[in-house]
């Protein structure tokens, strides 16, 4: 069913939260009135109104974001630029551009930067339009239990990968300053979990400081390395001139690039829903989704094509830079792992119907950890292609869902009836076999065909068989 025009207006998204002391005079006698009494007058004036203490988590994991904490456009840019300034970016890059003239390479990543932006601009403007997570937000599409499995898939495959970026970090470093033995590393990998962890749960506002100082740091990093790129091999022109070394599809070379933030993008809502429009939140994601992560393949392509070596972190070290490219690892990793924590914290949450994210980042951090002392990072490639999988379709059910049935505006969360929704898992497993099949087969774009698939089917049977909400 589609919420009216009313409901729009009063879900607590839109609603400006009041002070717990807030008082009211009675129309008809001027007396002050309690805060229950407020309610009561508010509701039979047709305007309710959200209520509340002080939040016991600023983050709001479990409703939506009142307006009077919502951000600004510069820190939502700020805050997702950060999070797609991503080292294995890098690899993504430096794969694609070897396989192609660099003519043709800028093509390719042209489309692939649009599709991903697309997408996630998509999710993010769902994510400021409702205030919810990517999480709660599936409990419309899937159900009150069924966003559970939302909930395991995003929160779960979360921790393997903050496990993969802490084991990196700690085995890099190690190399890079030639430690022997286990325990070098992993101290290192204790240390780094630590910092990662508390960024976390310091939250939105912990994302946003690290990314604003690491961010432009790093990008002028990059650019430096990129513009020795060109001065090695002759400029543009020399670079023109470069004759590939390996062959790739376009259908492959495409997923390669969507396929490196698609996982990551499904939960861009995450920290969209602290935008103040839809607005904000789809030009974000573009800037950080379409520039910034296009920006990084673009970076690894011309470093393999000028140095033969795409990661940045090895390439400075080889250049007798091991504290730069130290800088740039723990950089780089520290933004999206505590990303990762945040998305496993507040998947937690929904999980359990906890009012805080805190002690899932806590436990999900310990477990990640764990998981890197015992040498999850060696398996990243698998990891990454994995999650280009079977984390895409997801998103794709909430767009179609809401494209068939919330447009108008949804209902406060908690009054969600529906416990388990055929109209949402369907499709989910369908846009997953059929994104699994192409990457198999070489089907086109892997990510974007789960992607579409569900949906599609997801618009289509909440249209036909819209059931309960």
């Amino acid at each position: 069913m589609t919420a009216t025009p009313l409901e729009h207006t009063l879900t607590p998204a839109d609603a400006k939260p009041a002070a717990q002391d807030d008082v009211e005079l009675d129309g008809q006698s001027g007396a002050k009135l309690d805060t229950q009494d407020c309610a009561e007058l508010r509701t039979r004036r047709g305007v309710k109104r959200q209520v509340h203490d002080e939040p016991l988590d600023r983050d709001f994991p479990l409703t939506p974001v009142p307006r009077d904490y919502r951000k600004s456009c510069f820190s939502i840019v700020v805050v997702l630029v950060g999070f797609t300034i991503f080292a294995p970016t890098l690899m993504a890059g430096a794969a694609v551009g070897a396989a192609f003239p660099f003519r043709d390479f800028l093509i390719v990543l042209a489309v692939g930067s649009a599709v991903l932006g697309a997408y996630v601009a998509a999710i993010g403007y769902l994510g400021a339009r409702t205030g919810l997570t990517t999480v709660v937000m599936s409990r419309f599409a899937l159900g009150t239990h069924g966003s559970k499995f939302a909930s395991l898939l995003l929160g779960g495959t979360q921790v393997g990968w903050y496990g993969v970026a802490v084991g990196t970090v700690g085995t890099m470093t190690a190399q890079a300053f030639g430690w022997k033995g286990w325990w070098a590393p992993a101290t290192v990998m204790v240390i780094v979990s630590v910092l990662m962890t508390l960024t976390a749960l310091y939250g939105y506002e912990g994302m946003f400081w690290v990314s604003l100082v690491s961010t432009p740091l790093i990008l002028i990093l990059a650019v430096w390395l990129t513009a020795r790129g060109f001065a090695e091999v002759g400029g543009w022109s020399g670079m023109m001139r470069i004759s590939p070394t390996s062959s790739m599809t376009w259908g492959a070379a495409v997923t390669a690039i969507v396929g490196t933030f698609a996982s990551a993008g499904s939960q861009a809502a995450n920290w969209t829903r602290f935008a103040r429009t839809g607005g904000q939140a789809a030009w974000g994601c573009v800037a950080g989704f379409l520039v910034g992560n296009g920006a990084m393949v673009f970076f690894g392509a011309v470093a393999a094509l000028a140095f033969g070596q795409g990661d940045f972190t090895l390439l400075l070290i080889s250049m007798g830079m091991a504290g730069w490219g130290l800088f740039f690892l723990l950089g780089n990793f520290w933004k999206s792992n505590a990303d990762a924590a945040y998305a496993f914290g507040v998947a937690g949450a929904e999980m359990f119907n906890h009012k805080s994210k805190a002690p899932f980042i806590v436990v999900g951090a310990a477990i990640g950890t764990v998981l890197a002392l015992t040498g999850v990072q060696n398996h990243i490639v698998g990891y990454l292609g994995l999650l280009g999988t079977f984390i895409p379709p997801l998103g794709g059910v909430i767009i179609g869902d809401w494209l068939a049935r919330w447009r108008g505006g949804q209902p406060p969360v908690t009054t969600l009836t529906a416990a388990v929704r055929w109209q949402g898992f369907v499709p989910y497993l369908a846009g997953a076999a059929l994104a699994w099949c192409s990457d198999q087969f070489g089907w086109g774009i892997a990510p974007l065909n789960g992607i579409l698939m569900a949906a599609v089917l997801a618009w289509a049977a909440s249209r036909l068989a819209p059931g309960r909400a």
